[in-house]
């Protein structure tokens, strides 16, 4: 797919592309550079889409929280060297 661009620097994005991005009129983007020199677009998405996306649990004390992270971090430490 290709699109030309104007002379005011602004280029029409492909139908497929947005339908697939689910882009509408008045979406922001975001465009990332990567070193090799190529390119990426991404939709700009409101962290109020997030909410909801983790089910609801027991409040947790600090220091279940404490003994969690500490679990966490024994389980991916690396073998000591001898």
């Amino acid at each position: 797919m290709e699109s030309a661009l104007t002379s005011k620097g602004q280029a029409t994005i492909p139908k497929a592309i947005r339908e697939h991005l689910g882009l509408k009129p008045g979406d922001r983007l975001k465009f990332f550079m990567h070193p090799d020199g190529s390119v990426v677009l991404l939709p700009k998405r409101p962290a109020a889409i997030l909410r909801g996306i983790v089910k609801s649990r027991r409040p947790v004390t600090i220091e279940e929280m404490g003994e969690a992270a500490a679990a966490g971090a024994a389980a991916n430490a690396l073998p000591r060297r001898r």
